[in-house]
């Protein structure tokens, strides 16, 4: 018992030691480490519909995946001045101001949702957008003192079959090789540019990858294997690095997984609307046990206050980390800041949805977008304390 006792001490001593000198969060057993050695208990939210829109986020019930929304917003307003929206949107969305009140409300943690096409052309020129306001983020959220965790959302091709993830209504990435090639590219660039970062909590390789519907037979077995030829390239460029690995049929299922196939491994499910006693996460629980490996609950919440702090309280009994979904929304009380609905938006909803072929006057499309982009700044919006107090944070002033 004793020498077990030592060795055990002595590996201990060896993973402090290796977090130390790397100064990045490494995973310790079931745990997430920082640094110094302490266990990192993640309590994360989701900066969503910034640089990945998602059709619901807009109150668009047709015009859903981002392809779809982007098309919207230039009949809406033209190409030229839908250019100058999406610019003016994405620098508002999320600000400073924005990380320095997500900190200060008690959260240690932002994930934050990226698609493809904002870093690289289809031809994997890595150049876009995305990059400058990545960058500025992670300069914010290391001033702040907040961890980030980087997630493809919507990955070449598709990987989830779902609007969500920009494809065409199936996961091509795992069908085509030149798709999940710029996937592999992408992930490496990003590790590249940002190797040895303190601020990444971790690469979170794929959202909500194969959905249930799709052939899972054929595509599951492609998930590791995949995941395996990521975290290789992602090594190479940033070696220290936590890669967490999302399960599949909308992260619900890590049946398809065996052992951990490489050191600093961590592995995400998302759960929504879900049984908040210990059933609803017992098969997650077993593979956690069984492999001895970390557990986060990367994707939650859009419910009540009440099933928030439910859930919430049973997977810290657990000692798993979360990240609620979303950060920011229009007009709804299940999310940290709501969003107000301007004038004339349902019109503007009708339009994009299809709804109605008559365009909305100029008047009211630029009353509408104006207000939009104004609502959007943390001061304009209206801050939802009691969602706040439901995550155990900061309550109302």
């Amino acid at each position: 018992m004793r020498l077990l006792l030592a060795v055990w001490v002595a590996l201990l001593s060896l993973v402090v030691s290796a977090a130390a000198e790397t100064g990045l969060v490494r995973t310790q057993g079931k745990h997430f480490v920082t640094p110094d050695g302490k266990v990192l208990h993640i309590k994360g939210i989701s900066l969503g519909n910034w640089l990945m829109p998602e059709g619901y986020m807009f109150k668009f019930e047709v015009a859903k995946a981002p392809r779809q929304i982007y098309g919207a917003f230039e009949r809406l307003l033209g190409a030229e001045r839908a250019a100058s929206f999406w610019a003016e949107y994405r620098d508002r969305y999320i600000a400073e101001d924005d990380i320095r009140f997500i900190k200060s409300v008690g959260f240690n943690t932002v994930r934050i949702p990226l698609h493809w096409a904002l870093f690289t052309t289809a031809d994997g020129t890595m150049t876009g957008p995305g990059w400058a306001l990545l960058d500025r983020v992670l300069g914010w959220a290391r001033a702040a003192g907040l961890y980030a965790i980087l997630d493809i959302h919507a990955a070449p091709g598709g990987q989830t079959g779902i609007n969500h993830d920009d494809g065409p209504g199936y996961p091509l990435m795992f069908y085509v090789p030149r798709h999940r090639d710029l996937t592999v590219a992408l992930w490496q660039a990003i590790a590249r540019r940002y190797t040895g970062n303190p601020e990444i909590l971790g690469y979170d390789v794929l959202n909500e990858p194969i959905a249930p519907y799709h052939d899972v037979a054929t595509l599951n077995p492609r998930l590791e294997p995949f995941y395996r030829r990521v975290t290789e390239a992602i090594r190479a460029v940033d070696p220290g690095r936590i890669v967490i690995l999302a399960a599949g049929q909308w992260s619900s299922s890590f049946d398809m997984f065996g052992p951990p196939f490489a050191e600093n491994l961590a592995y995400t499910y998302h759960s929504f609307w879900a049984s908040t006693k210990r059933d609803s996460i017992q098969r997650h629980l077993n593979f956690s046990n069984r492999y001895n490996v970390p557990l986060f609950l990367g994707e939650t919440g859009e419910l009540t206050d009440e099933w928030n702090e439910r859930f919430r309280k049973l997977h810290e009994m657990h000692g798993i980390g979360w990240s609620f979904w979303t950060y920011k929304n229009l007009d709804t009380p299940s999310t940290v800041v709501s969003i107000a609905r301007p004038d004339g938006w349902n019109e503007i909803v009708a339009f994009a949805d299809g709804r109605t072929k008559v365009k909305p006057s100029d008047d009211v499309i630029q009353r509408a977008t104006t207000q939009y982009l104004d609502s959007m700044r943390l001061p304009n919006a209206t801050i939802r304390w009691s969602y706040l107090q439901s995550l155990g944070l900061k309550a109302a002033p």
